[in-house]
């Protein structure tokens, strides 16, 4: 653990230097009053990178970004909620474009450099007519963040924002970070949306690897129903303003860099899935002893994943052949004789077989706001977390009137 990275209180993506962002109620939903479109601003250049869905039905905001990106440069994200355009044809792909030209003209910036996010509905036309006039009325701040983390929630109970303080070296650098989503969450490189921002100066060629690396450790790890959005991007813009020398592989302050952001991701990534649809508790998978990291990181994903498990806390039904199903057809190695299963710091199986454990002591553990279920292999030195959350009554009931 850094101990040089301190916690912003109230911190958001606009706590870094030079970001600015504001929000306004477009009535993309018609009748509705909430804020629903957002926009955030760099007053300075920046690098940029994204990691995106590997959703074959990828929507057209998705399409936009890495094709702005593929120069590694932003100033700009237009964000709105309501309608994710997604599977609106080449005229959804129109309206991405004009988005980003709207907003372009109104900052002063190149229209390569304004990135374009999306959520809610799949299937529905933009309505660009009050997206036009919602742009026009937008008003940015360095206050504004907050603002842009209300406008992007969909079923989102509360919004999700950190802010960090980092030294390199001599120089205090910044971080913030929004993120949305709480339905439509397992990932595949991204979680439904996310911004993280600094006025750190890092090295372009470092930018990109620094987000992926910090992805697989978080967004990548967390399921909520088991479905991969058409429109999960996590964006990250830096703009230098702290005035470090810039960060890179070689950097003796990558290590606080990289740090940085990794917290800031966990933080966000964790609180989708503690806000997950219907949800009561956050489950924390921790697998141990795996054969290799990656097969540990299969087994986690897939317990967290399982309906099943889900289920079971959901419960306070300490079924741990649930645990052990799910983690046998998850691709990682298994030898039953060695396994161990815990809930919370209790032992409930060992070698594959039932273990004496107090029922209502393991219960009144599944009944916590934040679960821990924890397996060991004892195969090798491979360990990774997975973070997703019960499954719900009212889960079923948001999900089968989603549109109606």
């Amino acid at each position: 653990m850094i101990q040089s990275i301190q916690t912003i209180p109230g911190g958001t993506v606009t706590s870094p230097q030079g970001f600015l962002a504001g929000a306004t109620s477009a009535s993309i939903k018609p009748g509705t009053q909430r804020l629903d479109l957002a926009m955030l601003f760099s007053t300075a250049p920046c690098i940029a990178a994204g990691v995106f869905t590997r959703n074959r039905v990828a929507a057209a905001p998705v399409l936009l970004c890495r094709e702005h990106l593929s120069e590694g440069k932003a100033r700009a994200v237009v964000a709105n909620s309501g309608f994710a355009n997604a599977c609106t044809g080449p005229e959804g792909l129109e309206d991405a474009r004009e988005t980003a030209s709207l907003a372009a003209a109104k900052l002063g910036v190149p229209k390569t450099q304004v990135l374009v996010m999306s959520t809610g509905v799949i299937g529905v036309p933009l309505p660009m007519e009050r997206i036009r006039e919602g742009i026009k009325r937008l008003s940015l701040s360095p206050s504004g963040g907050n603002e842009l983390a209300q406008a992007i929630i969909t079923t989102d109970t509360r919004t999700k924002e950190i802010g960090l303080d980092f030294e390199l070296g001599q120089t205090r650098a910044t971080m913030g970070g929004v993120a949305k989503g709480a339905g439509m969450i397992h990932p595949d490189m991204a979680t439904m949306l996310s911004i993280i921002t600094t006025d750190a100066r890092v090295d372009p060629a470092y930018l990109p690897q620094a987000l992926v690396q910090a992805v697989s450790l978080s967004f990548n790890m967390i399921s909520i129903d088991g479905d991969t959005s058409t429109n999960d991007t996590v964006l990250l813009l830096a703009n230098g303003l702290a005035g470090n020398s810039p960060i890179e592989e070689s950097s003796p302050h990558r290590q606080v860099f990289q740090e940085a952001l990794n917290r800031a991701c966990l933080y966000l990534a964790k609180e989708v899935a503690r806000d997950g649809e219907g949800a009561n508790c956050l489950i924390e998978v921790c697998v141990e002893g795996a054969a290799s990291a990656e097969e540990a990181r299969a087994a986690a994903r897939t317990i967290v994943a399982s309906p099943l498990v889900k289920c079971a806390v959901h419960g306070a039904d300490p079924n741990w052949g649930r645990v052990l199903a799910a983690l046998g057809r998850s691709g990682a190695q298994v030898d039953e004789g060695r396994l161990e299963v815990f809930v919370g710091d209790i032992c409930v199986s060992t070698g594959g077989r039932p273990q004496p454990f107090d029922q209502d002591r393991a219960r009144g553990l599944l009944q916590r706001p934040e679960v821990l279920l924890r397996v060991c292999l004892g195969l090798g030195d491979g360990e990774a977390r997975a973070w997703g959350c019960d499954l719900t009554e009212e889960y079923v009931k948001i999900n089968s009137a989603y549109t109606t």
